[in-house]
């Protein structure tokens, strides 16, 4: 871990955990070792290191290019582990470097809905998140479901409230080949309807 991330990391475990009395459901499910793509729903700025805190080791997260673009965020974010990419349109650099990140038994965390949700609800998928998928077949697509951080830090909010945050994680999604294999915009959006449906079904109850 880059000394910037591993500072963060601690200190996220010990926020979520004290401050926002974070409740998993379902951790024993989560992925720890190999290559893995976890798909969330984005409620809030607080979703990634809420997601990251949760592994042992260093994962990785997909960010749309333009909060790039500020040169501080340009300097900050990849020591964050954040890679730029194009959510509607992602282009062949992105999607190769995702490939020999996984390749590689790295773990990446995306947001399919593409930006966060305005309203604490979980919305549709951008249409790349279908495209990411269908090119990655062999690696496990795991679902994680996000609650609370909405209520934390609303899109619009510039202060944060401290209320419980409730994650619940589930078991890989399973693909057919000919899910994985058709082409065209409708197939890359049936793809991301079923993982945003696989994000809804998880519970917020044990």
């Amino acid at each position: 871990m880059h000394p910037l991330y591993f500072i963060g990391h601690s200190l996220a475990r010990c926020i979520y955990e004290t401050l926002f009395r974070l409740r998993i459901i379902g951790y024993e499910k989560l992925i720890q070792d190999g290559p893995c793509i976890i798909v969330a729903n984005h409620q809030s700025f607080l979703d990634p290191p809420l997601l990251g805190q949760m592994y042992e080791t260093k994962v990785h997260f997909l960010a749309r290019k333009t909060l790039f673009d500020p040169p501080f965020m340009k300097q900050v974010l990849p020591l964050c582990n954040a890679l730029p990419i194009d959510q509607k349109r992602p282009d062949p650099g992105s999607l190769l470097g995702v490939i020999r990140l996984l390749r590689s038994g790295g773990r990446i965390v995306i947001f399919p809905e593409g930006a966060r949700c305005p309203d604490g609800e979980i919305h549709d998928a951008m249409p790349g998140i279908g495209l990411i998928i269908s090119k990655l077949a062999s690696v496990p697509v795991q679902p994680i479901r996000i609650q609370g951080a909405y209520d934390c830090l609303p899109i619009h909010s510039k202060s944060v409230k401290f209320r419980p945050i409730t994650v619940s994680i589930g078991d890989p999604i399973s693909f057919s080949r000919d899910e994985l294999q058709a082409k065209g915009r409708e197939a890359q959006l049936a793809l991301g309807h079923k993982i945003m449906d696989a994000i809804r079904a998880l519970p917020m109850e044990v």
